[in-house]
């Protein structure tokens, strides 16, 4: 098997099925599957889809442990040389899968792979490429309106939205990688709950001399928010997570830089927190 398509659900069962949907109208000609496990949801209307969608494997988790967590096990499962971490309120626009196949195929020490993402609206998503954090872009991100146009910015500015270009980090909610090289690596890892670990993932890939890309010939609908409740809970995870990668990668490697981080970091998630009064 060629593919294995893995989406983490969590209450959003209509935005799930319009995810599958596009799944079987634009993934042809590849040998592939989808697996679905759902993180112990409160709704369980999503069981509705078990019979509407019977080539589908559905795996039940009796606890919400993480985004990670789900990825992780259901990978493990998977039969295909290649798995496609896919969030479920995203859509697929186009027969690209096997285009993208291919050229992950071509590449040497392939890491992993996105696509450019726009909301419902149309508008085009800047995280579908970006930069690993560092002391510059950090700044700009949590501070800075003005965006440079630079490789070390954030956002990779540098690279047009539907350029097929070399990158530092892609998105989790759409990112293909072999599947040995997922399980070499050691999966995403599982001190994220939610948020972060699509980052940490990337930068491991890095680190061990992989390659990842992002590719904006094609694109895909990403309701950006609309599965997302922002509460204290969600602002806790978010900045949490970035606080994880702080600790994880700076804080013995570079002590001045890990304070200068954490301290705009704290400052920037007292801001977010005042903004909920």
């Amino acid at each position: 098997m060629k593919l294995s398509i893995i989406i983490v659900h969590y209450n959003v069962k209509n935005l799930l099925k319009n995810c599958l949907l596009s799944i079987n109208n634009y993934v042809q000609n590849i040998d592939y599957e989808v697996i679905v496990i759902d993180n112990n949801s409160s709704d369980l209307s999503w069981k509705e889809l078990i019979s509407e969608f019977p080539k589908i494997e559905f795996i039940v988790s009796k606890k919400n442990n993480g985004f990670a967590v789900a990825n992780n096990i259901a990978v493990k499962s998977a039969l295909g040389d290649y798995v496609l971490l896919l969030n479920p309120d995203t859509e697929l626009e186009g027969f690209y899968m096997k285009e993208l196949l291919d050229f992950a195929d071509s590449v040497e020490y392939f890491g992993c792979l996105g696509v450019r993402m726009h909301d419902k609206n149309g508008v085009f998503l800047p995280e579908s490429k970006r930069a690993i954090p560092d002391m510059f872009n950090s700044f700009e991100k949590l501070f800075v309106s003005f965006k440079s146009n630079s490789k070390k910015s954030y956002y990779r500015t540098d690279i047009a939205e539907n350029e097929i270009a070399e990158v530092d980090v892609i998105t989790g909610a759409f990112l293909l990688i072999k599947k040995d090289v997922y399980l070499k690596i050691g999966g995403l890892d599982e001190t994220y709950f939610m948020y972060g670990e699509d980052i940490d993932l990337c930068y491991t890939l890095l680190q061990n001399n992989y390659r990842n890309y992002y590719y904006g010939k094609y694109s895909i609908l990403h309701y950006k928010g609309e599965s997302t409740l922002k509460d204290k809970v969600y602002l806790q995870r978010f900045y949490g997570a970035m606080q994880i990668f702080l600790n994880k990668y700076y804080r013995k490697n570079s002590p001045l830089k890990f304070r200068i981080l954490s301290f705009g970091l704290k400052l920037k998630y007292f801001l977010a927190q005042c903004k909920l009064k």
